[in-house]
């Protein structure tokens, strides 16, 4: 039996829970994600996890907990998604280089009426990096659906020179929070 609907088709949370123990069902949010007008990055990564996590809510018949997260890059205070071409992801990358951003990862939780909801923010310094690299990392296809055009769990893990927050906040779902979050809901981490 799982313990919860997983609102995302993220391989990279699937993993998280997986790590952790966690058995859930998959049902993604299809919503817009598009920011809105001078949306501030806070505002826009909470609003998306809560929108997925009532999205699927509201065409769920299962009493079971329903789990969403949302990851944004924010450098400069704006917002890097996902890169919508290969210069576009160029330009990411380049404004990254040499530089520390932010991720914010929201995660939202709703069983019933009730909802709950955290933020985990992470400092991710790159170090300088060449176009030639940024070329070649774009030609690999790891960058195309990732926020701000990278993986930090994967090979783009070689720009990063420090880190300070959480590790799996950046890759998409921040385990001490989200687990902080289930254990309000009687579901233990690593438990059946």
């Amino acid at each position: 039996m799982p313990h919860l609907i997983l609102a995302s088709q993220s391989p990279r949370r699937r993993e998280l829970l997986d790590q952790i123990g966690i058995r859930y069902t998959v049902q993604a949010a299809d919503l817009d994600e598009t920011p809105l007008l001078n949306e501030a990055p806070l505002a826009y990564v909470t609003r998306i996890a809560t929108e997925k996590s009532a999205w699927v809510q509201s065409r769920n018949t299962s009493h079971l907990p329903i789990l969403a997260a949302d990851t944004t890059v924010v450098c400069d205070g704006m917002i890097l998604g996902k890169p919508e071409d290969e210069a576009d992801a160029v330009k990411m990358l380049l404004q990254l280089s040499g530089r520390t951003h932010q991720v914010y990862t929201a995660v939202s939780l709703r069983v019933a009426t009730e909802h709950w909801h955290t933020v985990s923010i992470t400092e991710v310094t790159f170090r300088q990096l060449t176009m030639t690299e940024i070329i070649a990392y774009w030609k690999t296809g790891e960058p195309v659906d990732k926020a701000g055009s990278y993986a930090i769990q994967g090979l783009g893990g070689v720009f990063v020179a420090a880190i300070q927050g959480s590790f799996s906040g950046v890759v998409g779902l921040p385990i001490f929070e989200t687990a902080s979050l289930l254990e309000r809901v009687g579901i233990k981490i690593g438990h059946d």
